[in-house]
């Protein structure tokens, strides 16, 4: 089987982005007297969308029955407007990978559950080259969020591929249940927040242990590589 196509998670596989995430839920938290996190704990919180990372944050500070979600979630997505571009930067060898995959003719989809609005802000100022991504899809109403695979599966219809000729890619084992739920060929990268066990238990059919693999990967189809 030979790929078309490449779906990537945004957070933790294009970029580096949890200090933007950590900066303004901090805040939020530090607004209403909060416990806030560091960032190598954000980086086990994030990864399942906007309300699930409340959540998180507010049963590890305390908070059970999450009684300040809603108002801390508010508070979140005020600071986030501005704050989602905070020290946000591509992982070494991204833009060069993308490049090379697009001389292969894969066509590049970037499906994430951070919201939309954010999503295409980030991809746009981050990824200045447009031409580098065919299809920018972020957390709305339309889908439901990851694992769920009908977004990953919308952006396969909209290419007009089947899903096994898709590359999923992702750093979570969010993203590698969603892979694999759409029946894709999915890939772990080593670079996001997860490591590589869990990668593996949930899912994925190879590791990326470096941006550049990414293009073999996509070449051979999947073959010859662990």
């Amino acid at each position: 089987m030979s790929f078309k196509a490449c779906i990537f998670d945004l957070d933790g596989t294009l970029c580096d982005s949890v200090e933007s995430i950590a900066c303004s839920a901090n805040h939020a938290l530090r607004d209403f007297g909060m416990k806030e996190a560091t960032i190598e704990e954000y980086k086990v919180f994030v990864g399942d969308g906007v309300d699930t990372l409340i959540r998180r944050l507010l049963r590890f500070g305390g908070d059970e029955a999450c009684e300040g979600f809603e108002k801390v979630r508010d508070r979140y997505m005020e600071y986030f407007k501005e704050g989602c571009l905070y020290n946000v930067k591509p992982y070494p060898g991204i833009v060069a990978t993308l490049k090379e995959l697009k001389k292969q003719g894969a066509k590049i989809a970037v499906l994430s559950n951070k919201p939309d609005a954010n999503t295409k802000n980030v991809i746009r100022t981050v990824f200045p080259e447009g031409h580098l991504f065919d299809w920018i899809q972020g957390q709305s109403e339309a889908f439901p969020k990851k694992p769920d695979p009908a977004g990953a599966l919308h952006i396969a219809e909209q290419f007009g591929v089947k899903p096994e000729e898709c590359m999923y890619l992702g750093d979570t084992s969010t993203d590698m249940k969603t892979g694999t739920a759409a029946g894709m060929y999915t890939v772990g990268v080593l670079w996001g927040f997860r490591d590589e066990q869990e990668l593996r238990e949930n899912g994925s059919d190879a590791i990326a242990r470096q941006a550049e693999e990414i293009a073999d990967i996509y070449r051979q189809g999947g073959r010859l590589h662990d």
